[in-house]
Order: structure tokens, then C-alpha cells, then sequence
């Protein structure tokens, strides 16, 4: 494989943001299936031949037949009219549709580019893992949606997570990789790394996914629904019932109360780092990119921070439950740039910046 010209790396790098773009609409999508209870609608997966919906009254009502032998509908949705499954359908329909489109989006491209030998080696074997993490991610998404057809009407926190965090990690790769790509280092060797600042944001980064993650636990759980008060949970900073299941490990992912205040947590440990982050970097000599991104980051998690306490205080509406995910999305990208954003000083520069 020929080395890839900058114009071969902005091409890449164009294709691969239009990808990230889909799965950031996939991901808001799959938080508004879930939102709107709609993910146990279709009762089998059919990665090859589910394109189609159903497309008569027959098919129709055989969809909603297997969807009323559900503990979803038996427990919770009992009486529903075909009218009625036919709008959560759509949703659970829109977002896995999206994820076969993405697939599409993703490996015509890439086979084009490798075809033309517009790739170097590494980055087409980058790109390949991409594309394997990505059907498995299908596989992992109907392992979660398995785990709500079976006793209980509602999927396993645990699938929820673990599919809630392939996703950010095949979108932060791809994200990533496009950066790395259209901003290429500036520089070459004899020089050094903006002292700690690049570490630093790299553990903002693993807060921040961490907190995405603890999301997930508070999404399978509805613990978004309980203690709709902020700052205090029933009265006291700590609630009483974080405790009650035993061992004390089981609370961190399935008591409800826990979920919720470790989230509280995590997210206000998160937007005092991100700020800390930023006043770091004010006194740092960067780039205008890295201080626009730093101040864009800064105010991000400010407004990510305000949609969690009105979504919260709220009782968690769709809309604004859509909102806090595609903000948490916004944050996560904007924790990627910004160490992307850090280019190699010369070691005279350095020197001078201290």
C-alpha cells in the first residue's frame, strides 16, 4: 500500500466524520427507544433479512401477536391496539434500520479506498477491527433486547451498559482516527508534549466515559425516577438506602438509589475536572484550536450538567432525556479533541513555556 497523501487523509477523514455523525444519530435514537419503552417491540432479530417491516395487515398482526407473548405486554402493556404497537415499533424499527445503513456507509467506502490504494497498512486494519467491533455491536444489541423477551419486561442494566459503551467506543475511535487524520502533527522529531497537560486530558476522558457508562445503570434501572429532587436525595446528601442490598458491591449496578447518587457523583467529579482542565490550559502556550476546544469543553459540561438536573427534576420527559444523551455525546467528542488538539511544541518553545 502507497503512503497516503493529505489529500487521500482528508478524503478518509470526511467519510469517517459522516460515519461518527450516523452513530451520534444512533445513539440519541436508541436513547429515545428506550425512553419511550419501545425496544422490546420486535421480538426476533433478523440481521440479513429484517430490513423490511412488516408490509400487510397479516404481517402486521403476526409482529403483534409474537410482541403480546412478551412479559413486556403481559405485565405492562396488556390491552394495547395494533395502532398503538405499530408507534413503538417504529422506533426499535428506525434504529436498527440505522445500524444496518451505517454498516453500509461504512464498508462501501472503505473497500473503495482500500481498492484504489488510498489506505496505508495500519490504518486499513484500523479500520477493518472498526468494522467487525461494529457487528458485533448488532450482536450485542440483541443480546440486551434477549434479556427483556424472556421473565422480566424490561432489559439487563449490565446489557445496557455494555452496549451503551461500544457504541461510544466504536464513535471515539472513529472520531479519533478522523482527527488524527485532518490535523496532522505539526511537527517532527527533537520536540516534547505540552507538559501534563495531554495526561490530564486523558483522564478527564476516562471520567468522562465512566460517567456515560454509570448513565447506562441509571437508564436500565428507571432510577432517574426516584428522588426527583436535587441537590439532596430524600432529605440528606447521601440517602439513606444506598446500602441495602448486600454484598455491598450489588448497589454500585443494581440499587437503584446508589445508581443514581454514584451518578450525581461521577458527574459532579467530571465538570470539576473539566474546569480544572481548562484553567490548566489557560495557562498553557496552545494552539488557538486547543484553547477554542478547551473553552468549548469548559462550557459543554456546564450545559451537559444543567440538562442532567432539569431532566431529573423534570421526571425524565423524552425530550429532555434525548437532550442529556446527545450532550453527553457532545462532551465525550469535544474530551477526544481536545488532546487530539495538542501538538508537539518545539523543544525551544517548550522550554519557554515552562
Amino acid at each position: 500500500m502507497a503512503t497516503m497523501t493529505q489529500d487521500d487523509r482528508n478524503a478518509v477523514a470526511t467519510w469517517l466524520t459522516l460515519v461518527a455523525a450516523l452513530i451520534f444519530a444512533m445513539v440519541v435514537l436508541g436513547g429515545v427507544t428506550r425512553l419511550t419503552e419501545s425496544g422490546l417491540s420486535m421480538t426476533d432479530w433478523r440481521p440479513v433479512t429484517g430490513w423490511l417491516p412488516p408490509l400487510d395487515q397479516t404481517a402486521w398482526q403476526a409482529a403483534f401477536d409474537a410482541y403480546r407473548h412478551s412479559p413486556e405486554y403481559r405485565q405492562i402493556n396488556a390491552g394495547m391496539t395494533l395502532a398503538e404497537f405499530k408507534t413503538i415499533f417504529a422506533y426499535e424499527y428506525a434504529h436498527r434500520l440505522l445500524g444496518r445503513v451505517i454498516g453500509i456507509v461504512f464498508l462501501v467506502p472503505f473497500l473503495f479506498f482500500l481498492a484504489r490504494g488510498r489506505l496505508d497498512r495500519s490504518l486499513a486494519w484500523k479500520l477493518a477491527a472498526i468494522f467487525v467491533l461494529g457487528g458485533v455491536q448488532g450482536g450485542v444489541g440483541w443480546f440486551m433486547v434477549q434479556s427483556g423477551l424472556v421473565d422480566r419486561p424490561s432489559v439487563s442494566q449490565y446489557r445496557l451498559a455494555m452496549h451503551l459503551g461500544l457504541a461510544f467506543l466504536i464513535y471515539g475511535v472513529i472520531v479519533w482516527t478522523a482527527l488524527g487524520l485532518r490535523h496532522a502533527p505539526a511537527y517532527g522529531a527533537g520536540e516534547t508534549w505540552v507538559p501534563g497537560l495531554r495526561r490530564a486530558a486523558g483522564w478527564l476522558l476516562g471520567l468522562v466515559s465512566l460517567t456515560v457508562v454509570s448513565g447506562a445503570f441509571v437508564a436500565g434501572l428507571d432510577a432517574g425516577m426516584i428522588y426527583n429532587t436535587f441537590p439532596l436525595m430524600g432529605g440528606h446528601l447521601v440517602p439513606v438506602d444506598w446500602g441495602q442490598l448486600a454484598p455491598w458491591w450489588r448497589n454500585l449496578f443494581e440499587n437503584p438509589v446508589a445508581v443514581q447518587f454514584d451518578h450525581r457523583v461521577l458527574a459532579l467529579a467530571t465538570t470539576l475536572a473539566t474546569l480544572g482542565l481548562w484553567l490548566q490550559a489557560r495557562r498553557q502556550r496552545l494552539s488557538r484550536r486547543s484553547r477554542r476546544i478547551a473553552g468549548l469543553l469548559a462550557l459543554m459540561v456546564l450545559v451537559q450538567a444543567g440538562l442532567g438536573i432539569a431532566t431529573l427534576l423534570a421526571g425524565v420527559p423524552v425530550w429532555l432525556g434525548a437532550l442529556h444523551q446527545a450532550g453527553a455525546l457532545v462532551l465525550f467528542t469535544l474530551a477526544i479533541a481536545f488532546p487530539s488538539s495538542l501538538r508537539r511544541l518545539p523543544l525551544a518553545a517548550a522550554r519557554e513555556a515552562g
